[in-house]
């Protein structure tokens, strides 16, 4: 098949998981969270604001909105903007957003997209698009609307081993920290910017039944929301010594100390859907996580740039995530948006600095300043990158042009 239908393909898969940009803004809510960087093994750093705010005045507070007021009154925009002007992303750990298509070249009008079998991806982004260089493109699980695809996208099945002429491409897709190609592929997406098409983990805002509410109160005598199911040894252990020194709620199997994995709706009977439907825990989930100031956030599996929806959970819930994992993951967040576990020096500094914080509207506010502010959309050629960590979605990003180029799959 010519090179250059399939780098129409990878475009077309980029912007496919690139609505998901769009999408996500339209559910992301006002109260998203932020905490600032630390400096590597700098316990000062980790416990004091950048504006001389924390531990000098405790000053425990619930409600989110007026802790903004407080900050806007102290700090302000256009300070934090002063001080994260010169904010930059690794680049090397993304692929570039905007990428570089030779509309001329195009030979295309129309561009179809079968996806095959149980996927992560939503069924709600089934539909037909306008694409860039004026393509029309059709994404579908529906193989009576794409008769005659011109890729299949597999996730959880593997493609066909063999492609023949005329066959449409075969796209696979592995967002495992383990990424592994499936060999029967000649398009491979996956989390790290070495792949063909780049696209994170985070893709829970497209769950339909999910309420996404944002409480504008936190929980001051409960700081920290935990949920994890699947138990782990490392994770059980970390966790375990680290909410020992924090107050907190664990609704999933591991750790429980709630009374079950349903007793978030008898918390926060808002959090339900309907007044009279059956509600699985995960559909309150984000709900639940935004009544808290701060959500643990361990991942499975240490390696970079494999940074999942434990996190991007958190900042859509509005909470504060306390981030154990990728050693890279401030390429994928922006500036003052999470808590670094591993800058500590031990868990006892960490969860001092956590009490600490809880009690300092300002400091605490200013983990927020990142999208109150728009700093993100001052820094030019990444800014897709950072609008992607506004809605905290799939960053995606299209990794050849439209033109021709060296193709490593040929």
């Amino acid at each position: 098949m010519p090179l250059k239908f399939l780098n129409y393909i990878a475009a077309m898969l980029g912007f496919g998981l690139l609505l998901f940009f769009f999408f996500g803004s339209i559910k992301f809510h006002s109260a998203i969270s932020s905490i600032p960087p630390l400096e590597p093994n700098s316990a000062k750093s980790a416990s004091g604001s950048s504006w001389g705010g924390l531990g000098i005045e405790k000053d425990p507070f619930f409600d989110l909105l007026g802790a903004f007021r407080k900050w806007d009154s102290k700090v302000g925009c256009a300070r934090f903007r002063e001080k994260h002007k010169g904010w930059h992303v690794n680049g090397s750990s993304l692929q570039d957003a905007d990428g570089v298509v030779d509309c001329e070249a195009m030979r295309m009008a129309h561009v179809s997209v079968l996806v095959k079998g149980w996927t992560w991806v939503p069924d709600n982004l089934d539909n037909i698009y306008s694409c860039r260089c004026g393509l029309s493109c059709l994404w579908t699980k529906s193989g009576v609307l794409a008769d005659k695809p011109d890729a299949m996208l597999y996730e959880t099945t593997r493609p066909p081993i063999q492609r023949h002429k005329g066959d449409p491409l075969r796209v696979y897709m592995d967002l495992e920290a383990g990424r592994k190609r499936s060999g029967m592929e000649d398009l491979f997406i996956s989390y790290h910017a070495n792949d063909d098409v780049q696209s994170t983990y985070a893709g829970g805002l497209f769950h339909n039944n999910r309420n996404y509410h944002v409480s504008a109160k936190k929980n001051n005598e409960t700081l920290v929301y935990w949920s994890s199911s699947r138990c782990l040894a490392h994770r059980n252990q970390l966790a375990k010594k680290l909410l020992s020194l924090l107050s907190h709620h664990s609704f999933g199997k591991c750790l429980n100390n709630v009374g079950g994995m349903d007793m978030a709706l008898e918390l926060y009977p808002e959090c339900t859907n309907h007044a009279n439907s059956m509600t699985n825990w995960w559909d309150h989930l984000h709900c639940a996580m935004s009544h808290y100031k701060f959500v643990l956030a361990i991942e499975n599996t240490v390696t970079e740039s494999y940074v999942t929806e434990k996190l991007f959970y958190a900042l859509d819930a509005g909470a504060v995530p306390i981030y154990f994992g990728a050693p890279n993951v401030w390429d994928f967040v922006p500036p003052n948006s999470i808590i670094d576990g591993s800058k500590f020096s031990s868990l006892e500094e960490l969860a001092s600095y956590v009490k600490d914080l809880a009690n300092d509207p300002v400091a605490y506010s200013e983990y927020h300043a990142w999208r109150r502010c728009g700093v993100l959309e001052k820094e030019g050629g990444m800014q897709e990158h950072y609008k992607a960590c506004l809605v905290t979605i799939f960053r995606i990003a299209w990794s050849y042009s439209c033109a021709c180029s060296t193709s490593p799959w040929l």
